[in-house]
């Protein structure tokens, strides 16, 4: 499963691939990398990749998966941005991600109770859908006023990932 991660104001996918002790088979961005990646005591990571050596320390900054990357001559911030990273960062922005008129989810889930119909007249902030996901129950919430235009699931739906549940006109 690829993950998002961002470093100063990039975003690289990361896959690992293969695992064979420390030595990995990383996809970055579509390219493969052969690596191996010792975890020292001391919280650094020493990586030999196509001959050259790497060293990386990683200190955990207040937030789950920030850190500050320190190498020889640089500092990155970086931040792992997977799945449960979504959940939490379109959750805490009222439970939905929402481009202008529409509602999704940022994870797979199951659908607890739609709360509109097509026609409904809704205010901003207003609880649309509830979605279970991570043993957690969320409420989803209508982006703008408007008027629901289309409803795409209905109570005990399976839910992927950044699927559509709701649009408003």
């Amino acid at each position: 499963m690829a993950i998002e991660i961002k470093i100063g104001d990039r975003i690289a996918w990361v896959n690992l691939l293969k695992q064979d002790g420390n030595i990995l088979e990383v996809d970055v961005d579509g390219k493969v990398y052969e690596v191996d990646l010792m975890h020292t005591a001391d919280g650094t990571f020493s990586i030999l990749e196509n001959g050259h050596s790497y060293n990386i320390e990683l200190v955990p900054e207040a937030e789950p998966k920030k850190y500050t990357a320190y190498t020889l001559y640089d500092t990155f911030d970086v931040q792992v941005i997977d799945a449960e990273a979504r959940y939490l960062r379109n959750r805490n922005a009222n439970g939905a991600s929402s481009v202008e008129n529409k509602v999704t989810s940022p994870m797979p889930g199951k659908v607890v109770k739609v709360l509109v119909s097509e026609g409904d007249v809704v205010k901003e902030g207003e609880t649309v859908v509830i979605i279970s996901a991570m043993k957690m129950e969320s409420e989803y919430k209508a982006p703008k006023d408007g008027v629901v235009k289309k409803v795409y699931v209905k109570d005990e739906d399976t839910i992927d990932g950044n699927q559509l549940l709701i649009e408003l006109d």
